[in-house]
């Protein structure tokens, strides 16, 4: 986890709206993200996430290639939650809102029974995550676990569900600076 934490030394800190928004090449692909890094936090979302599941599941856009990265390690096949509706036949919808947006998101291929692992960059706000676990629930998956590379201390709104999420570094923005716990 070295290079992760030595990562977080130059990441830049941007206000949006009065929000402190980590831009990392984790979470952003600014600044260029080291292959070496990718491979280091690859291998520890593989070491922590249970994988004893169906598929592994990312939202759009950020999550995608870290769960591509263990898909093609495991062999477990990849749901996107997407951005975009296609219309297809069993998509089902979610509202999700962040400390910094709000959207719609779409899932397809994830079944009744269909035991997942959610795989993401980043655990800030918890709108997206909760709306995510919320409708996988609703469809009646079962989420085997949860598993962030970098999660922002302090109340989200995760927390007002029954769903749990591991991260590999917790950490805190604040006046410009990064700390890790």
């Amino acid at each position: 986890m070295d290079r992760l934490l030595e990562s977080l030394d130059d990441a830049p800190i941007i206000d949006k709206d009065g929000y402190e928004y980590l831009v990392h090449p984790i979470s952003n692909g600014v600044p260029m993200l080291d292959p070496a890094l990718l491979r280091e936090v690859v291998v520890e979302v593989m070491r922590t996430a249970d994988l004893d599941v169906d598929k592994i599941v990312a939202p759009e856009a950020m999550g995608i290639h870290l769960a591509t990265a263990v898909s093609l390690q495991t062999d477990i096949p990849l749901v996107v939650i997407r951005k975009r509706e296609y219309g297809l036949e069993g998509e089902v919808s979610l509202h999700q809102e962040t400390g910094y947006s709000e959207s719609e998101m779409y899932i397809n291929d994830v079944e009744p029974g269909d035991r997942v692992a959610i795989i993401d960059d980043m655990l800030s706000t918890g709108g997206t995550l909760a709306s995510i676990c919320t409708a996988l629930d609703d469809i009646g998956a079962e989420i085997r676990d949860i598993v962030v590379v970098m999660r922002k201390v302090g109340p989200s709104a995760l927390d007002e569900t029954e769903f749990e999420a591991t991260s590999l570094i917790d950490i805190t923005v604040e006046d410009g600076e990064v700390t890790v716990h």
